[in-house]
Order: C-alpha cells, then structure tokens, then sequence
C-alpha cells in the first residue's frame, strides 16, 4: 500500500554526528538599531502603521522615530527613478509624491484605567503622526494600574511634536525622565496638568520651562516634590501665562508664586491657590500684581491673617477682578472683608465659604461698597444672621441679581430689631438651602424685600410651611420661572396649587422631591402651568391617576419627569407614560417598586428616544 508522508525539511548533521533541522531566516534577529535603519527609509506613514501592528517591540521601534529622522523622499526617488516614473506613467499617486499631512494638532485622545500603557501611548504616536498630529492628550491613572512611563512619553515626544494640551493624573511612575522627553519634543504645549504625581520635582518643570516657552496654563496639584525652584524657572522662561492652579504642595511657597505673578503681571487672568504654606506677603503681591486677574480663588491657606486680606484690598491692583472666592481661610474678618470690598471695584461674583470670624457687620460693610456686586454666595459662615443678610440686601448695590445661603447655622427667625424695608428691586433669584432657623416669618420679609424673583430655591427647609410659601407667592411680581422646593416636608397641596395658580404663564421648572403633595397638586399642574418642561415630583404620594391627568391634559408639554420612590405609581401608569413620551426627553422611574421589569423593558423599546433611567 502506498503511503503519503509530508514534506519535511531536510535535515542537517553537525560535525560531532548531531542533526539539526535548518531554520527559515527571520528579521526578528536584527537588533533595534537595524531595524531603526529600515523603518526610517518607509515611505509614508501608513507603511510605518502597518510595520508598528506587527509586534509590540516594532510598535516601540517605529513610535521612536522622530519626524526629522525619517528618510527625505527625494533621496528615495534618487535610487530609484524607475519606480518613480512607473508610478507617474500609471497614474499612481504613491505616499512619496505627497507629504503626510501637516501635524497642527487636530485629534484627542484619553487614556483611563487599563487602558493607560506605554503601548498604548505608541500606539496613539504612530497613529496620529500622519492623519495631522495629536493635539490633546488625557492620561487617567489609578492606584492598582500603573503601566505609563517613560518609555510611553518618548513615544509620544517622538512622534507627537504637534501636542498643545498635556493632563496627567494619578501617576506615579511618571517621573523627571519622562517630562524632560516632553519638554525637547512637544515644544507647542501651552496647557499642562499634573494631578497626583509624586516622582515629578522641579527638575521637570526646569525642562518644561526652557523647552516649552509657550506655556500659559499651568496646574499643578497634590504633587509633594515640587517647590519654589521650578516654579522660578517657569517664571523666567514662560512669561505669556494665563491660568495658574496650584494645589497641595507643601514645598511651594511665597517666593515661587510671588514669582510667577510678578512675570506674568499683565497676562495673569486666573489664580487658583489652595492649601499652600504660603503667608501675608504673598497675599501684598496679589494685590500689587494681579492687575489682570479676573478669576481668583483661595482656599485653605491657615498662614493668612486679617492683616494679609487687608493689605490685599488696599493695594488697589485687582481692578479686573470679577470673580472671586474664599474657602477655609480662617483668617478672613470683618475689616478684611470691607477692604476687599473697597479694593475690587470691579467683583460681580462672590462666593465665601467656611469663614467663621465674619459677621453680620463685616458683610454688611461689604455689601456697601461693592458696588459692581451681581452674586453673593455664603455658605457654612455661622455668625452671619438674619439681621446681616436683611441689612445687606437694603444697603446692595443696585446689580445684585443674585443671592443664596448654605448651612448658615446663624440664620434665624427674628421679629425684632429690622430697619426700614425698601424693596432690592434687582434682585432675581434667591437660594435658601438647609438653613434650620430660616421659617415663615423670614420668607415672608424674603418675599417683601424681593418683588423680583424669578428663581426661588427652598432646599431643606423644614420650618417652611403653606402659610409663609403663599406670602412670598403674592409678593413675587416678575412671574416665577424656576422653584425649587425639594425636601420642604410641610409644604402641601395648598401651596402647590396655589402656586401654579399664580403662576402658570411663567412657570418652567417645578422640584416637588419630598413634599407632602398628593395626586391634586398634578391635577392643578395640568390644568395651569403651560410652559412647564421639567417636572420632579420624587417621593411623593402621586398615584396612576396624577400621571393620568399630566397625559391627557393638552396644555403642557413636559419634557424632563422624574417620580423616582413613587411606590403608588404602578403598571398602570404604561399608557399614560407613552403618551407623555411624545414630548420627554428623560424619565426617572428609580425605585418605582410597583412598575415591573417587563413594563419598564416594554416602555424602553416605546420610547427610544427618551432617555429612561430604572
């Protein structure tokens, strides 16, 4: 019988009487340095992106070659002018008679999680070098996977030239070695964040400093081994800066911020400074340098005394600022308060926050003499009453628009002792949010002093019942367009109703999460508020019949609805709900515990158009 047997290789016997099988020559036993050689002469680059998918040591090999290291195509047509003529013949446009396209920076790449290698920064080098350059790159780290290093970042400074905006987060293998690579080859960056990452020192900002002098957004935060030095360097070098943030950084002093707001005095927009050890003086070069600054934000700064607020408004150099916010700075008082006042001329916003030595008087003196003042925003300030915010909102200047309390413990109900009440005729919109003493009597003052509010936030205020709610309803003569009363638990239909009642051709947005309402409040809603589109009636006691009546009313076209912890709303709501569905746009139906899956799965495939949360 015959026999088929496969072709094998012939072997091969050695000296001693072994045999050995012969090998098919391989180009994987060239060392990097060759190979390095061939992929320079590559044509274009989608000959380089199809040698870079072979293996990861060619994508490594390719993603390191700089763009003035491959080849002139010239030389190539040189070798080979048959080839070049064969090409012109046929009517073959090859990738040598063109250039890649110009690197100006036009895509945007995110790496997170898993997905931040050294791969795949090559990957994303070699990729985007020939299809116009990279422009923005976001690396997301995480404490459990930390797979970029060096070897990533050179890819891109190799491959990448055209990078303008550069955020790394939450790395700690990123260190000096890795931000010197960027800073010889991305020489284009003008925004650059650093978020988390310990290994990286003054060394890199040296680097980044004399090889990106474009730079003019500049944060830094939580990064322990930067200091003074490189923040000098940055100082000297990028003198066009724009935005700083610094936050966290136990090195970084007086001298170096002083620095940079002395060198970039005219450029200066933004100034972001929290948790530093920095002092009185540095709030002195503020004052005297930031003559650009119009976004100011400090925060957490326990070094800063009364004296260093002072100084700061008195210098008269924040002519510019426009909005401006202090957060944790246990040094700020009464009489540092009034100069700030006195010293931004220009402030329209003001947000305070955790100051406790302010007081009534100090934010009354504020209050006079910011006369630019459009938003005044205080929250956990405890020594301010309701005294200080009645005589505040009399002596406001005539641009106050808006105003909102937080957690301002102080603030309770008081009878006695108010002066005169003349109406703050600007004011817009007012804010009230988990202050427990703040109660009828109070809103109705509220409503007197403000007969032009549009948006009414009530957040959290237990001691609010129907009573107070239907005096700031009558006082309120512009029309309300957006209430929020969420987790007022006394306020019930009556208010409601009477609300919708007083104002159903204004009424936009209504947030009911939590009050004590029922299926009469909806029926009142569908019978007034035609403009309405957004709608929150959470952990309410609504039934089927309340959404029946929001669906077969022909005058509101409610585009946002949420009856999340309604447990009386039940399958039976379905129809009503797909008829709803020609105008929402979003329906939260969480902890509905009465509606099944089956009914949800089914609403889901109705209303694809609306985004349904369950």
């Amino acid at each position: 019988m015959d026999v088929y047997f496969p072709l094998r290789k012939r072997s091969r016997t050695s000296a001693s009487g072994e045999k050995f099988e012969q090998k098919k020559p391989s180009i994987e036993v060239l060392p990097d340095e060759c190979l390095f050689e061939i992929f320079r002469w590559l044509r274009g680059g989608r000959e380089r992106s199809s040698c870079a998918c072979v293996s990861k040591r060619w994508l490594i090999l390719v993603s390191n070659i700089c763009k003035y290291e491959i080849r002139d195509n010239n030389i190539i047509h040189a070798l080979n002018p048959k080839d070049e003529s064969t090409n012109k013949k046929g009517g073959i446009v090859s990738e040598v008679e063109h250039n890649d396209v110009d690197s100006d920076g036009y895509f945007t790449r995110n790496l997170e999680g898993k997905k931040a290698t050294d791969g795949g920064l090559a990957a994303i080098a070699v990729g985007t070098a020939s299809r116009g350059g990279l422009g923005k790159l976001f690396i997301r780290g995480s404490n459990s996977w930390n797979r970029v290093t060096t070897v990533g970042l050179r890819a891109i400074s190799r491959g990448c030239p055209s990078l303008r905006v550069l955020s790394l987060w939450n790395l700690s293998s990123i260190g000096d070695e890795g931000l010197c690579e960027i800073a010889n080859g991305c020489h284009r960056l003008v925004t650059l964040d650093l978020c988390h990452c310990p290994a990286v020192t003054d060394k890199s900002l040296l680097a980044i400093a004399k090889g990106c002098p474009k730079l003019n957004d500049l944060t830094i935060e939580s990064c322990a081994n930067v200091g003074n030095e490189g923040l000098l360097a940055l100082a000297c070098c990028c003198p066009n800066l724009k935005s700083v943030s610094i936050k966290n950084c136990p090195l970084v002093g007086d001298q170096g911020v002083a620095s940079l707001l002395s060198s970039a005095s005219y450029s200066l927009t933004k100034l972001k400074l929290q948790a530093l050890n920095i002092t009185d003086e540095m709030f002195s070069v503020i004052g005297h340098y930031g003559k650009s600054v119009t976004d100011l934000s400090l925060t957490s700064l326990p070094n800063v005394s009364d004296k260093g607020f002072w100084i700061m408004g008195n210098s008269q150099g924040l002519q510019k600022l426009k909005s401006f916010t202090i957060a944790s700075c246990l040094g700020l008082t009464d009489r540092g308060l009034e100069a700030v006042g006195k010293g931004c001329v220009n402030l329209k916003q003001f947000y305070i926050f955790k100051c406790d030595l302010l007081s009534d008087k100090g934010l009354v003196s504020f209050a006079k003499v910011a006369g630019s003042l459009e938003s005044l925003q205080l929250e956990d300030c405890h020594r301010i009453t309701q005294i200080g915010l009645f005589c505040s909102l009399l002596n406001c200047s005539a641009k106050l628009k808006v105003i909102s309390l937080v957690n301002c413990l102080g603030v309770m109900d008081v009878t006695t002792g108010l002066p005169p009440l003349s109406p703050c005729e600007s004011l817009q919109s007012l804010s009230i949010r988990n202050c427990p003493g703040f109660s009828d009597s109070s809103l109705a003052v509220m409503g007197k002093l403000c007969p032009q509010l549009q948006h009414v936030e009530l957040r959290g205020l237990h001691g609010i019942t129907d009573a107070g709610f239907l005096q700031l309803l009558k006082s309120c003569n512009a029309g309300l367009v957006k209430v929020n009363i969420k987790d007022c638990v006394n306020l019930s239909d009556k208010g409601v109703c009477r609300l919708t009642n007083l104002h159903r051709w204004t009424l936009e947005t209504l947030n009911l999460d939590g009050c004590k309402i029922s299926d009469a409040s909806l029926f009142a809603i569908a019978e007034n508020c035609r403009l309405l589109g957004d709608l929150d009636v959470s952990k309410c006691a609504i039934t089927d019949s309340g959404i029946a009546a929001l669906a077969h009313s022909d005058l509101i076209n409610v585009q946002i609805l949420s009856v999340s912890g309604c447990s009386m709303v039940s399958d039976k709501s379905l129809p009503s709900l797909r008829n709803l569905g020609k105008t929402l746009l979003g329906l939260n139906l969480q902890q509905c515990k009465a509606i099944s899956r089956s009914a949800i799965d089914l609403l889901v495939q109705q209303l694809w158009r609306c985004n349904i949360l369950f």
